[in-house]
């Protein structure tokens, strides 16, 4: 039931729950590593005084052991170290890899999924699921799209304040009905739809950066998403408790907002203040820095996200690392009663107006409609929407919205053995959206088959595309289009 691991010297349990994470699927195995790691630190807490050794001997691996023995210590199950891994998962691959297979040699790669004799798992488990957090009061039916977008069950839904405590994190596929188009033309065994990672986190409320509430761990929890869906409850029951007693859409979402503020307003007004000397001292960019600083906390100073600022690229560049909560894209989720999902009312038109002054998009769903909806098969749901006007609900209105506002492409990979969408960033060449497919692709790039969707559809396949001169083949310049169906050559 244990497997045991010889970890420079010292033979340490590791627990059954982590080895059972690891050996359970392939798109949990690269989490794995770092459950069964921070498992493991709590099994031992004494290892974290043995020095490393071979791949560990170097400054950043003796750093992110501290850090491993705080993950293990804050872990009471296999199920806390999955969520607390989770958001240390970028950092910690290269770590919890090398902590489980150091001494352990074939035996560690069977337990992590690893290639014996590789020793690094499969690229595709490595790619960075980029993350969106559902945000807004208590009791605004966060939740419950959380669950209905991810189809998880996993965030708990009651009638009362903070009934989130820890955040949910779940995945939802992008809908594309062009990768079901692709598959049925080249009748693929399996068909790969790309996917959003989906945050619920906790409520927030007036006074969250002074750490009200649950504000201390809302507002760490919210600096590592990379956008924010903000849900804004626009619909009318009495029944269902009101953080503020009143229902008032717009003073909602200003509270949301303000506490962003004032939270990025004491991180901006420090580091404009640390910043001073680096400029005296001349050192390079630090005058960009200041520059985009002031401009920034003008807008904090009269409530306005950091969103709105106008900065040159050098400027925006210049503060990026800085992590601005408010800096991040931001979409709103009007949330309606069931027969107001078609056109919204008087509640979301005044949302919209307010969203408009930073520039930001309001989409209209129902929270109560997705909950109906994941009972139902394909054609009641069909049948339904249309009774309520809709053609589409609006977990897919708020997903397309999520993929857009993150200013992601998407190409594909079609044939008879699977039908794939992958993500890419706005912008990409061709070799760099290879790596995304595997990092020997990149590499070893010669040039892309490419032809655009349209094209594909209209022909059949992309035989028949290039017998009618349409096939083209692209080189390390060329920038990925939206839809481009490709097939890379490499060394």
């Amino acid at each position: 039931q244990e497997s045991t691991l010889h970890v420079s010297g010292t033979r340490v349990h590791q627990a059954p729950a982590a080895v059972a994470m690891a050996r359970s699927s392939s798109t949990l195995r690269a989490l794995a590593i770092f459950a069964a790691a921070a498992v493991l630190f709590q099994a031992s807490p004494g290892f974290v005084g043995v020095a490393p050794r071979g791949a560990l001997q170097s400054t950043f691996a003796l750093q992110a052991t501290a850090t491993a023995e705080t993950m293990g210590k804050a872990a009471r199950s296999a199920e806390e170290a999955v969520a607390i891994s989770r958001r240390w998962a970028a950092g910690w691959l290269t770590l919890g890899r090398a902590l489980l297979v150091m001494g352990a040699g074939v035996s560690g790669a069977a337990v992590v999924g690893l290639r014996p004799g590789v020793g690094r798992p499969d690229a595709r488990i490595s790619r960075h699921a980029l993350q969106t957090g559902l945000v807004g009061l208590p009791n605004v039916g966060k939740s419950t799209m959380f669950n209905a977008l991810t189809q998880s069950g996993k965030a708990e839904m009651k009638n009362m304040p903070f009934s989130t405590i820890e955040p949910n994190i779940a995945k939802a596929p992008v809908p594309d009905a062009r990768v079901d188009r692709l598959a049925a033309l080249s009748k693929s065994g399996r068909v790969v739809h790309e996917m959003v990672e989906y945050v619920d986190i906790a409520g927030l409320i007036k006074n969250a950066h002074k750490g009200e509430g649950l504000g201390n761990q809302f507002l760490s929890t919210i600096r590592n998403v990379d956008a924010i869906v903000h849900m804004v409850r626009c619909f009318e029951a009495p029944e269902i408790v009101h953080v503020d007693i009143s229902l008032d859409p717009l003073r909602d979402a200003e509270t949301i907002t303000l506490e962003l503020v004032l939270a990025d307003y004491d991180q901006c007004e420090k580091r404009m203040k640390k910043n001073e000397k680096d400029v005296r001292g001349k050192v390079p960019g630090a005058d960009k820095e200041q520059s985009a600083l002031a401009k920034v906390l003008a807008l904090f100073e009269v409530g306005k996200p950091a969103r709105m600022a106008v900065l040159t690229e050098d400027e925006r560049a210049a503060v990026k690392h800085l992590g601005f909560i408010t800096m991040k894209p931001m979409i709103y989720a009007a949330n309606v009663a069931e027969d107001e999902l078609a056109e919204g009312n008087a509640m979301v038109d005044k949302l919209r107006a307010m969203a408009a002054e930073s520039g930001d998009q309001v989409v209209i769903v129902s929270a109560a409609v997705e909950n109906e909806l994941v009972a139902l098969g394909a054609e009641e749901r069909a049948e339904y929407l249309e009774s309520l006007g809709v053609t589409e609900t609006g977990v897919q209105r708020l997903t397309r919205a999520t993929y857009e506002m993150l200013h992601l492409r998407t190409y594909f990979t079609c044939g008879p053995e699977e039908t794939r969408a992958w993500t890419i960033r706005e912008g990409w060449k061709a070799p760099k959206a290879a790596s995304v497919i595997h990092t020997d692709f990149e590499k070893g790039f010669i040039k892309a088959a490419t032809v655009d969707y349209e094209t594909f559809v209209k022909f059949g396949s992309e035989e028949e595309a290039k017998k009618a001169g349409k096939l083209r083949y692209e080189g390390k310049e060329y920038v990925v289009q939206e839809g481009d169906i490709m097939h890379f050559l490499f060394k």
